[in-house]
């Protein structure tokens, strides 16, 4: 995902990937915080060691938009490390988008239209996702799996539909009977 890409994107899409993709999933979130006390040749090796995680994640630009979506950094305190930037890295780059930051919080507000972006992402996981699984120690049989996915599918898809035509219909545009 590209920065441009991500700055277009609702929050709900950006926790999403984020969610689905970030390569620290199994690391310690301490990792990307400085500890209290922690002096600054303590936390600069771990600091690097966060950034070379970061540069390896394909969604962090996502992570990146939602850290300056949520104001996170400090330009007088390198005491985090997200999306591959510092806190003062990222408190210049809020302040450097800061109108475009503003219209996106704006938008992530939009309850309803996060709703179906969340929607969206949900589906676009479950058709994208293996259908190998394995429960209570059994191999499920991949067609199992495959119908699963598609039943969870055709709901979202119903969803998906009534959360636009409702929007639709109360941004005053003619619904089609």
């Amino acid at each position: 995902m590209t920065s441009t890409t991500a700055r277009h994107l609702r929050r709900g899409v950006l926790q999403a990937a984020v969610d689905a993709g970030a390569v620290c999933t199994g690391v310690s979130i301490d990792a990307f915080f400085r500890g209290d006390g922690e002096t600054d040749i303590e936390w600069r090796p771990r600091r690097t060691t966060a950034l070379r995680i970061c540069a390896g994640c394909p969604v962090r630009a996502a992570c990146e938009e939602l850290a300056l979506r949520d104001g996170e950094g400090d330009p007088d305190a390198d005491e985090i490390v997200r999306g591959g930037l510092t806190g003062p890295e990222l408190a210049a780059a809020r302040d450097a988008h800061a109108v475009r930051l503003a219209v996106a919080v704006d938008a992530d507000r939009d309850t309803e239209g996060s709703r179906l972006d969340a929607l969206m992402a949900e589906r676009y996981v479950l058709a994208t996702t293996s259908t190998e699984r394995v429960r209570d120690g059994k191999r499920v049989p991949p067609a199992v799996v495959q119908r699963e996915h598609n039943r969870r599918i055709r709901t979202l898809n119903l969803e998906i539909a009534r959360g636009r035509t409702a929007r639709r219909a109360q941004a005053g545009w003619a619904v089609a009977a």
